[in-house]
């Protein structure tokens, strides 16, 4: 981008309420163009809200999220939904779909309305299908893969968005451990912006260029796995004791968890 303009999604100091209470307080957050951040921190601190507010589904009550300089409320839904895609932790429908009719759900944003699929449409839905691996199981039914499957189904229709940023939230909840690292390995090689909310601290570590920490709805910590993941980042904000070695990939730190609370 030129004449200084920020790119890419940005949150500053936005704040927001649910039932009377502060579940965001003045989160700042700027993922690098490029990278894969790592969201971190227990439950209820606030990542999932975050999320949405990064996808404008929710509107901040202070502070402002932008997208290359610009204010998610003033450039239109169905253009920030061209630039950011979101995967959810669960898919459910009732509806007898195939893998193809859920991927070209991506195209959404980008046809008229009761527009047929165009060339561009079903090029980009036939390269999310290829690069999420699922080329040629475009006919299966919906309701038969499992949800290591469904969970990269999903990832290729936000693929087919052809977004510059990927919001995921917990995607590899109850999906077994080969599931968990081809999923984030896939993620992880993806020439985009992604922003996940995690509770897999080794996962975050191994596969997240940069790590954002929340605890009660503030950011308390934000850098690289080894600056974040600490001993006593884990004491301090889960209250769980750990030990933390740089025995990961690339001498990333992995987290064992010790029984017992922190000084007990």
């Amino acid at each position: 981008m030129t004449g200084g303009v920020t790119p890419g999604l940005r949150a500053e100091r936005v704040s927001r309420e649910a039932g009377g209470r502060l579940v965001l307080d003045g989160v700042h957050l700027a993922p690098p163009p490029g990278a894969t951040v790592g969201l971190i921190g227990p439950n209820g601190s606030g990542k999932s809200t975050l999320l949405r507010v990064l996808a404008g589904v929710l509107v901040p009550e202070t502070g402002v999220v932008t997208l290359d300089g610009r204010r998610l409320d003033e450039i239109g839904r169905r253009t920030v939904a061209r630039r950011v895609a979101v995967v959810d932790q669960h898919a459910v429908t009732q509806v007898e779909l195939s893998v193809l009719d859920v991927v070209r759900l991506g195209r959404i944003p980008h046809r008229r309305a009761w527009a047929a699929p165009g060339r561009e449409d079903e090029e980009a839905v036939r390269e999310a299908l290829e690069r999420t691996g699922l080329a040629g199981r475009g006919d299966q039914s919906w309701h038969t893969l499992s949800g290591g499957e469904r969970q990269r189904v999903q990832i290729a229709r936000a693929l087919a968005q052809q977004p510059r940023e990927l919001l995921l939230d917990e995607p590899t909840n109850h999906l077994d451990i080969q599931h968990q690292l081809e999923l984030m390995s896939l993620i992880a090689s993806l020439p985009l912006t992604g922003v996940i909310a995690l509770h897999d601290l080794n996962l975050a570590a191994m596969f997240c260029d940069r790590i954002v920490v929340m605890k009660q709805g503030r950011v308390v910590a934000a850098g690289t796995p080894s600056d974040v993941i600490t001993e006593k980042l884990i004491a301090d904000v889960y209250r769980v004791s750990a030990r933390v070695a740089p025995d990961g990939p690339d001498g990333r730190p992995s987290v064992r968890f010790v029984p017992g609370r922190p000084g007990h």
